[in-house]
């Protein structure tokens, strides 16, 4: 490791993470004229952000910033490509890690593993929903597409703030800051579907000034101490259903996606790997009958 690299984690620890994060989601919502627009067009060059691909391409287009980074794609970008017997990518991004769950344990990075019960929360009934099963974890880089969509069908079972830190998510803070992923301010979010119950965790990060949700709205910020849950019910006027392919939340700057699944209810495409990029919307790995 570089002593540059050192000094970026070292630095990770004496940041006010929360403070610069929230400072910055200010100026993100805010309709600053020739100052959005400078750092839109300085963004787009800065980390190669292909506008061909956004429903309106010109940064002009945009009042905030915040509606630039969360721009929708033109519908022809993304057509459904997994079938009723697979999963769909929920994102545009990058493999950080994916496979089985040893029990309890998921990895994190190479020497660093965490709980997935810490994960979820601290709720044991959760976390043995998923113990033996399969998970993947997906990194968000700045230039990529940031709302998040359903790998599967899925009904809506509950959804927790976890109150946490704001660590960086990308490779070098994953690979060297342990429980990075079970320590960031997070939202959990648990379905039901036709073949099992799966969990998709959006997790916050140093910059992060928002996460979303089609049917809460902004979960955070505000910011608070403690855990909070909310129960949805099955049927009925206020059940949340969501088809496999359609967006559920979106992040307001890039941070990373976990999913669980229960033991035998699904195995990753086989040529998937750590590292290597995602489509949302093509396969992600194939049910199990």
């Amino acid at each position: 490791m570089t002593k540059l690299d050192q000094f970026k984690i070292k630095s990770q620890y004496l940041l006010p993470k929360h403070f610069v994060s929230r400072a910055m989601g200010k100026f993100a919502s805010a309709e600053a004229g020739w100052a959005t627009q400078a750092f839109m067009r300085w963004f787009i060059n800065r980390y190669k952000v292909d506008m061909s691909e956004a429903l309106h391409e010109d940064p002009r287009d945009y009042a905030t910033f915040n509606e630039f980074f969360t721009r929708p794609l033109k519908a022809e970008m993304r057509p459904l490509q997994a079938d009723k017997d697979e999963l769909a990518h929920p994102v545009d991004g990058t493999v950080s890690q994916l496979g089985a769950i040893q029990g309890d344990t998921l990895i994190q990075a190479k020497r660093h593993d965490y709980s997935l019960k810490a994960l979820l929360g601290g709720f044991e009934e959760d976390a043995e929903l998923f113990n033996d099963g399969q998970f993947a974890t997906i990194y968000l880089a700045p230039k990529d597409y940031h709302r998040i969509h359903m790998p599967l069908d899925g009904t809506l079972r509950k959804m927790t703030y976890v109150p946490g830190d704001l660590f960086s998510v990308n490779p070098l803070t994953t690979e060297n800051i342990p429980n990075l992923f079970a320590r960031n301010e997070r939202v959990v979010c648990l379905f039901d579907s036709p073949q099992g119950p799966f969990a998709m965790v959006l997790v916050g990060a140093t910059i992060v000034a928002s996460i979303e949700t089609v049917w809460a709205g902004t979960v955070t910020p505000p910011t608070g101490p403690r855990i909070h849950s909310w129960s949805y019910p099955a049927e009925g006027l206020n059940a949340v259903n969501i088809d496999k392919g359609d967006e559920m939340g979106r992040f307001k700057l890039g941070s990373t996606v976990v999913m669980a699944f229960p033991k035998d209810m699904m195995f990753f495409d086989e040529a998937l790997k750590s590292g290597d990029r995602t489509m949302m919307r093509t396969v992600l790995g194939q049910l199990i009958d």
